[in-house]
């Protein structure tokens, strides 16, 4: 049964990784609003019903994979080190991704995926639909934060800036390679904007948002070896 249960949900995620990749494959040959939901189906050999059983929307097609970093950033908190504040721990890898030119960051060059973001800023529906994923990214961290004891209000507030700044300089990015920039080229100026928005969050939310609290160290009564009886003397 297990074996058969695997089969199914391999498939399923077969299924839906090829409705994906036809969809960008027709909008970035066509455009999206030139592309229909019937068009993908057909090209992928699937009915209408089947593929909105996997997309809800049209503009999922496209954004579905943002799905797996929504928890990026409240992991990246849950996940920090041991004295680091939440804003220094997003900041931190912000810069190291960054450096490694992750396409989240917008300063990835590849041809494939400058061509997949300017389809996303240059297309109305689709910005408006990518809401609501960063919607449920504020969730993730706003939940984070509040594991750490800050009140509910605050976690939002805080949860809002952070992601906001994330998506933003992401933004920026992008436009400095739009307009001809390379990647390595625009490093030392991305950096600078990173370190500039995060300087503003730290400024607010560091007052407000703990540190992480030191490790528990082992307890002794817990790490200590048992202790042998010792033996009853003899009659």
């Amino acid at each position: 049964m297990e074996n058969t249960t695997g089969l199914r949900e391999s498939k399923k995620l077969r299924t839906r990784r090829q409705l994906a990749a036809t969809a960008l494959e027709l909008f970035l040959e066509r455009g999206f609003d030139a592309v229909s939901v019937a068009d993908v189906a057909a090209a992928a050999e699937v009915s209408k019903p089947t593929l909105f059983r996997y997309f809800p929307t049209k503009e999922d097609l496209l954004l579905d994979r943002f799905a797996d970093h929504q928890d990026e950033v409240a992991r990246i908190v849950r996940d920090r080190p041991a004295g680091r504040t939440p804003v220094a721990a997003v900041h931190a890898q912000f810069l190291a991704a960054l450096a490694e030119r992750d396409p989240i960051t917008g300063l990835c060059d590849h041809p494939e995926v400058l061509a997949f973001q300017r389809l996303l800023y240059s297309t109305a529906s689709l910005e408006s639909r990518l809401s609501h994923y960063s919607d449920r990214e504020v969730e993730l961290l706003a939940a984070a934060l509040e594991a750490e004891s800050v009140p509910p209000l605050a976690a939002r507030l805080a949860a809002v800036h952070v992601v906001a700044v994330r998506h933003e300089l992401g933004r920026e990015n992008w436009r400095r390679l739009d307009a001809g920039q390379g990647a390595d080229e625009a490093h030392a100026a991305a950096v600078a904007d990173a370190d500039l928005a995060f300087g503003m969050l730290a400024d607010g939310l560091d007052r407000a948002l703990p540190a992480a609290p030191p490790t528990p160290a082992a307890d002794p009564a817990r790490t200590r070896p048992p202790v042998s009886p010792t033996p009853s003397p003899g009659p």
